[in-house]
């Protein structure tokens, strides 16, 4: 499994966690504001920080949750009949697999669902909106998805996993369901034509959790960066924006209705569902600025930390010159691989920035 999302800092976590520690001592509290894959809050949490991260999205919710929360090892204690009932496990096994993998098992094991997955968004489906089906998945995917999550719903519902196991196994199905996706890096639009990967049959694989008891004090938030600003102190505030105007509640809308466990009208060609109450103004160039200035003002932090791209809505100098207002800036420069969702011009290597401001 592996994420495949615009501005995932899988490539740059090492210098991340290495500019954090320059300016920071362990043990201190580090927020991860606008955390998308929690790599960088995981991360910190194994360095032994304090967490707090947030996200508007959904999904970063839960994938955060997973990152920072578990104190012990998931036990599925009230998914003991829905476990037995799958009837997956074998006779005798040397090395008997934990509750954990026992219900990823079951889930697995899941009758397919003609339900609102394979009418939205398989290339058999037969949509609400529009005539042509959508080929984000397989007919035989999609299916597997609605099965596995009615299961999950309706699990949670009852009582018979808690929140965090409810986080956990939305997770896990956002991360399946990602790996088999027919797209070529986001959800902006399908291909036409089924690729290879897409065609592997679904399968929920376990999380390399990691269990320990600072779990307890790392906190997760859902909201709007400038709103929650508000509401967290902190030694340093690491902020990974958006880069460009394509909005990540567009980009992202299927994972964020497998999240959301909801069936929403499946707007358009692309089945967009309707996304406005996440937009963010980190997207708009007219507004960018004073969403910076907000967190900056209203947050109780000394230093911020914050990852920029060449081909952000803000050049270098415009963030610098916007940064500066608030106190000292320094710049970190890095070059890597660029993410391409489609056949682009742009080329394969991509400028990045951390830049750090210290308040006066």
């Amino acid at each position: 499994m592996g994420y495949r999302y615009i501005g995932a800092k899988t490539k740059i976590l090492k210098e991340v966690l290495l500019r954090i520690q320059q300016i920071v001592k362990k043990g201190a509290h580090v927020t991860d504001l606008m955390c998308g894959t929690a790599a960088v809050s995981a991360g910190l949490r194994g360095l032994d920080y304090r967490v707090s991260a947030a996200d508007v999205m959904t999904y970063s919710y839960h994938h955060a949750r997973v990152a920072l929360h578990f104190t012990t090892s998931p036990s599925f204690t009230g998914a003991a009949d829905f476990i037995e009932k799958a009837n997956t496990q074998e006779e005798f096994n040397l090395f008997p697999k934990t509750p954990y993998e026992n219900i990823i098992d079951a889930l697995n094991a899941t009758l397919p669902v003609k339900g609102y997955f394979w009418r939205e968004f398989s290339s058999a489906g037969q949509p609400l909106n529009t005539e042509k089906p959508r080929n984000y998945f397989t007919p035989e995917n999609a299916e597997s998805i609605d099965g596995i999550r009615e299961a999950i719903k309706s699990l949670h519902a009852s009582g018979q996993i808690t929140a965090l196991e409810h986080s956990l196994l939305l997770h896990d199905l956002i991360m399946a369901a990602n790996d088999v996706a027919n797209i070529a890096g986001t959800y902006g639009h399908y291909l036409s034509k089924t690729v290879k990967r897409a065609s592997i049959p679904i399968r929920l694989q376990p999380t390399n959790l990691r269990v320990s008891p600072d779990g307890e004090q790392h906190r997760v938030l859902q909201g709007y960066a400038e709103d929650i600003a508000s509401k967290i102190e902190c030694a340093l505030c690491y902020i990974d924006p958006p880069y460009m105007k394509r909005q990540y509640a567009a980009n992202y809308h299927v994972l964020e209705t497998l999240a959301r466990e909801d069936e929403p009208e499946a707007i358009g060609v692309s089945g967009l569902r309707p996304w406005r109450d996440q937009y963010s103004n980190f997207c708009t160039k007219t507004k960018i600025r004073d969403s910076f200035r907000r967190i900056f003002q209203d947050m109780n932090c000394k230093h911020y930390l914050i990852s920029y791209s060449e081909d952000g809505l803000l050049s270098l100098d415009e963030l610098k010159s916007l940064t500066d207002e608030f106190g000292k800036t320094s710049i970190v420069t890095l070059t890597n691989k660029r993410f391409k969702s489609n056949e682009s011009r742009l080329g394969t290597r991509i400028t990045e920035y951390l830049v750090h401001l210290a308040i006066k």
